[in-house]
């Protein structure tokens, strides 16, 4: 082993184990890699940032903001409504949800076409008296097995594309990748629909019509502020300041007139009556007469607070959020954004109203008060998709459907027939997308998922550095001679196998930019076709379903549905089992490896 190549496996290594501790966040582990591999000199400094205009990672970018474009269009409301009339049996719910889901994740991201059915998929489990434990993994799943069938499904199709355009001069095109990935996907759902969603236990029990993961009567309690009171003068946010924000300001009843989620400069006067929420036993200390009078329940349904201007709401922690990581009190949500924040449920704990020193994570469930027209801005800020509102009516339909779905179709036949490559194609869409004002450029860029973007484009050239200095011939040749006996389907299944077992720990990503070099050198020492040991990446890469770490679907939905880390597994391995039975005999048909 040369010392460039030792140099390239130990970065490759170090990352590897940073992905899997997980306390880095995984794009910042991509520019370590990248810097260390400049300043080592495997990476030539003059190269280091070419992943930046690499055709997968702009690939990758304009199909994120297709995804948004679609999503405002109204088009994607209009085929998840259609979920409403599906809820009388869980194989039934399970299978209608999980096939839409999948199809949506076809044409856009993997994260999105969940994000769109989560809402509604949660909606229904409710109003089913069905636990949702039962139907979110099923449809995070789901939303993973549709970006098998097209190159734009997920990004380690992109991936394997551009990398065998980089090896042979021609990338694999749009349904290149059908065949293979419908057999699979089709597996897979059927598989989720008749045995999968039996498998998960009900972390969170449904109790009748009860569609409530959160009772906010437990913890809001009213009082009145009497005369001569200390806190009569008191601006909202400098009582809340009192409790480091462990107690919020429901409402104020002045004069029989109720003010829901008042300002935080609003001022509370002397017989104001307060709607507290937070613990009881934080409150109680100001019932002592002069400060406050005696407590009581005020709020016996959530619907109470709210009105036609005021809403409350359940709101879910997305991937790369700006508060994850951060607590309400360092967040200070009500000073910016004018949104009370009453409770937090996490995995399967119980919700809290004890906020004070909860850091948010990925899949929490937030509960949130606030007025009607700024909540949708407050959760863009938040970067928190909305689940459901307390009192929920019809999903309501906007957009203008048409022209949206009319430059996406025309993208994809215009990449399908070769005209022009598939970047130049989805550059040109998002471009018409703007002319036409079906997405804002503010909507552009928030619509890219950066982490995502900096992680393909800082591992591309380590990936690279790996093949120019023989580190991918040295491991072919190894597993080579280990294996040299065996037939070339067990090397197709052990490519497919690490591929798969990757993408559960480290990231779907960097295992299809980790792992194509050394299929090529595999396929190259056997004197196989290539493709085929690239497909195996490509469909074992896209395949993370024992963990909640693998993938951000699989993140998004730890929280609503309760689950805890050994969920995964129970319904994923009999999964991947399915796609090693599948994809292997479908890949040496399609793309035979010898001959």
């Amino acid at each position: 082993m040369t010392v460039p190549q030792s140099i390239v496996f130990a970065i490759i290594f170090g990352a590897m184990v940073m992905f899997v501790w997980n306390r880095i966040r995984y794009d910042v582990v991509g520019v370590m890699a990248l810097l260390a591999a400049v300043f080592s000199g495997v990476v030539p400094a003059d190269h280091a940032f070419d992943g930046f205009g690499h055709a997968a990672v702009v690939t990758v970018a304009a199909v994120l903001v297709i995804s948004q474009a679609l999503q405002n269009s109204g088009l994607v409301d209009r085929l998840v409504i259609l979920l409403a009339g599906f809820r009388g049996s869980p194989t039934i719910q399970v299978a209608v949800g999980s096939g839409i889901a999948a199809a949506l994740s076809c044409v856009m991201n993997n994260v999105g076409a969940l994000a769109l059915m989560l809402p509604v998929a949660l909606r229904n489990a409710y109003q089913s008296g069905r636990s949702p434990s039962l139907v979110l993994i099923p449809l995070s799943f789901a939303s993973l097995l549709g970006g098998l069938v097209t190159l734009i499904g997920t990004p380690p199709n992109i991936v394997i594309s551009s990398f065998r355009a980089s090896q042979t001069g021609r990338p694999f095109e749009m349904f290149d990748f059908a065949p293979v990935g419908l057999a699979v996907a089709g597996a897979g759902l059927v598989y989720l629909a008749v045995i999968g969603w039996r498998l998960l236990p009900e972390r969170i029990s449904v109790e009748g019509d009860d569609d409530n993961l959160f009772h906010v009567e437990r913890y809001t309690l009213e009082s009145n502020v009497p005369n001569g009171s200390p806190l009569a003068g008191m601006r909202v946010r400098e009582l809340e300041t009192m409790f480091d924000r462990e107690i919020s300001v429901l409402a104020i009843v002045r004069k029989g007139v109720r003010r829901l989620a008042p300002r935080a400069i609003e001022k509370i006067r002397e017989d104001d009556v307060l709607i507290l929420q937070g613990d009881p036993a934080l409150i109680q200390p100001l019932a002592d007469g002069s400060q406050l009078g005696s407590l009581g329940h005020q709020v016996e349904a959530d619907n109470e607070l709210v009105s036609e201007d005021v809403e409350v709401i359940e709101a879910v922690v997305l991937p790369n959020s700006p508060i994850e990581g951060k607590s309400m009190r360092q967040y200070r949500m009500h000073d910016r954004l004018g949104i009370n924040l009453l409770a937090v449920a996490r995995q399967s704990r119980q919700p809290t109203a004890r906020l004070k020193n909860i850091r948010f994570k990925t899949g929490d469930v937030l509960l949130l008060q606030g007025e009607v027209t700024a909540m949708g801005d407050a959760l863009k800020t938040l970067g928190c998709l909305r689940l459901a509102s307390r009192a929920m009516g019809e999903m309501a339909i906007t957009g203008n459907v048409l022209l949206p779905t009319a430059i996406f179709a025309c993208a994809i036949a215009a990449a399908a027939f070769g005209w022009v490559s598939v970047p130049v194609a989805f550059v040109t869409a998002v471009l018409l997308l703007v002319l036409t004002s079906a997405i804002s450029l503010n909507e552009v860029y928030d619509s890219i998922e950066w982490p995502v973007i900096i992680l393909l484009a800082t591992l591309i050239p380590v990936g690279e550095a790996l093949q120019h200095t023989g580190g991918t011939d040295l491991i072919a040749g190894g597993l080579l001679a280990v294996a040299s006996d065996v037939p070339v389907w067990v090397m197709l299944t052990l490519v497919l196998a690490v591929s798969m077992w990757m993408s559960d720990l480290v990231h779907n990503t960097p295992t299809a930019i980790l792992m194509a070099p050394v299929a090529m050198g595999i396929a190259t020492g056997l004197g196989a076709n290539p493709d085929s040991f690239l497909m195996a990446v490509a469909v074992g890469a896209a395949s993370p379903y024992l963990t909640p770490i693998g993938h951000q679907s699989n993140t998004l939905v730890m929280g609503p549905g309760g689950y805890k880390f050994q969920d995964y597994a129970r319904v994923g391995m009999p999964l991947q089992m399915i796609i090693f039975v599948v994809a292997v005999p479908m890949i040496l048909w399609i793309w035979p490896p010898m001959g």
